[in-house]
């Protein structure tokens, strides 16, 4: 998921925790979701209905392979502590984790990211925050697969090997491909690019 990024003027000297700003705005905001990366805010509003339906689509192929069961499992919204800063997380649309995610809990709803196979992204109205930023948090955290479905240009990003702090594979497709993912999390996933993007956008009348 997308979002727009807030920075405070704080003139060098910060009043409040980032902390405590994102929980004011979530208080204030009920349904917004408030991540901080890089020292920003990243405040994105309630994810339309085409959103939650891709998420919907994408989540069955992960479930069918195994992957919600035993060694793993498949969640939503699920924060990730992030290296880049000291009150630094995400709260990615869709992860496969560890089974054992209870026991990498750090704080503010938030877990290691040592126990993160994989993350997903899809797209709202201020995509360069998937595409960017967020990629770049991901590789920094290590997280072995990051997924983006790009709303906006009709195309399904895979991002692997992450190293240095940046993804060493990345790779878009388009629809009609079918997309097989990397074996690192943990079972054989394929999706289908043409019906997760088309599971994204509004349903014509």
């Amino acid at each position: 998921m997308s979002a727009a990024s807030v920075e405070q003027p704080f003139n060098g000297v910060r009043p409040f925790s980032l902390t405590a700003i994102a929980d004011e705005i979530m208080e204030r905001h009920p349904g917004y979701r408030v991540e901080i990366i890089g020292g920003h805010l990243l405040v994105t509003p309630s994810p339309d209905a085409p959103h939650a339906r891709a998420l919907t689509k994408l989540m069955r192929p992960f479930i069918a392979a195994g992957l919600d069961d035993d060694e793993t499992e498949v969640l939503q919204n699920v924060g990730l502590w992030l290296p880049t800063g000291a009150e630094d997380y995400a709260i990615p649309d869709l992860v496969v984790v560890d089974a054992d995610i209870d026991e990498h809990y750090v704080k503010n709803n938030a877990y290691e990211p040592v126990c993160f196979r994989l993350v997903l992204e899809v797209t709202s109205s201020t995509w360069e925050d998937d595409l960017k930023t967020k990629a770049a948090a991901y590789a920094k955290a290590e997280v072995p697969v990051y997924v983006i479905v790009d709303r906006k240009h009709q195309r399904l990003h895979v991002l692997a090997e992450p190293a240095g702090g940046k993804y060493r594979y990345h790779r878009p497709h388009a629809p009609g491909e079918l997309v097989t993912l990397p074996d690192s999390i943990g079972a054989k996933v394929t999706l289908d690019v043409d019906q997760i993007l088309k599971a994204g956008q509004l349903k014509a009348n």
